[in-house]
């Protein structure tokens, strides 16, 4: 059984590692906050006040950070303190340059490395059943599926260095641009007279089908489990949708892909933080495009 240690237990971080622990797992964690610390001894992960403290003795590294600088820098920290052969395991959301950059880092210090975005927000990393999209070379991710199989239920392994990176670009565009879809329906439905229920009923078994409607459906009643029923707590914030959606535009940019419909949701999400919501869940955005109404 692996020593993991993991760094950064924030809202996705820390159910994470708990669920490693769970599972048996000797876990350490390490996150710049004293809060975060307290919480994840509270809930059975050892918390250290370093990350050198954190890395020494494991075989495994778990980082969950907010952004690719952060990442770039804590592996520059990391490999300078641990053997070779030390598996590295990054799940943050990050730009693939960055991605890169890290596994670069990894190789030249003789460690395995496997860039593992998730998918499935704060309920899927409570519940362990996150998805995983994995790049890296295939022993690496030989040796980082099992670990990953703790914390979700399904682990795709979508390429080499920074495949995971851009499937969760891609599949995040997707998602901001559907979200903003299915909000504009439903706020036509509204102005035509149709019930919320009635639109849902034929939409969701219609051509109109899709996870932001079925699954996480922006206005209250026909999925009782989404935000729209709880004030639009996150689930997932629209801070972090537009992240995701200005990573997807970066990309797009250096790849010369177009992706009009992605900017736009992009320039949305901008203007919708900009009014003061980027810490509401992001199917929100229907109150926006409604016209401000609550």
């Amino acid at each position: 059984m692996h020593n993991i240690a993991f760094i950064g237990l924030g809202n996705m971080g820390l159910p994470m590692a708990v669920n490693l622990a769970k599972a048996g797992y000797a876990v350490k964690g390490f996150d710049l906050s004293e809060t975060s610390r307290a919480a994840a001894e509270a809930e059975g992960v050892s918390a250290v006040a370093t990350l050198a403290d954190a890395v020494s003795g494991v075989e495994v590294i778990v980082t969950m950070l907010p952004k690719g600088e952060h990442v770039v820098a804590v592996h520059g920290e990391i490999v300078g303190l641990v053997p070779a052969g030390t598996l590295l395991i990054d799940c943050s959301t990050v730009d693939v340059a960055s991605a890169n950059k890290a596994h670069e880092l990894a190789a030249a210090a003789g460690c395995l490395s496997v860039d593992a975005p998730v998918s499935g927000g704060t309920g899927g990393a409570k519940g362990a059943t996150l998805t995983f999209m994995c790049g890296g070379a295939d022993a690496a991710f030989g040796v980082a599926k099992p670990i990953l199989e703790k914390m979700g239920k399904k682990i795709v392994h979508c390429g080499g260095a920074g495949a995971g990176q851009a499937a969760k670009i891609c599949n995040n565009m997707i998602l901001g641009i559907s979200m903003i879809a299915v909000s504009e329906a439903f706020v036509l439905g509204e102005r035509l007279g149709l019930s919320h229920q009635a639109l849902f009923d034929v939409a969701s078994t219609s051509s109109g089908q899709c996870w932001a409607l079925t699954s996480y459906c922006p206005v209250p009643g026909p999925v009782p489990t989404t935000p729209a029923n709880n004030g639009y707590r996150p689930g997932f914030a629209a801070a972090l949708m537009l992240k995701d959606l200005k990573l997807s535009q970066e990309a797009a940019r250096t790849s010369g892909a177009s992706t009009p419909l992605g900017a736009a949701a992009a320039g949305l999400y901008e203007d919708f933080i900009t009014g003061g919501s980027g810490d509401r869940d992001f199917s929100a955005i229907v109150e926006m495009l409604r016209g401000g109404e609550e």
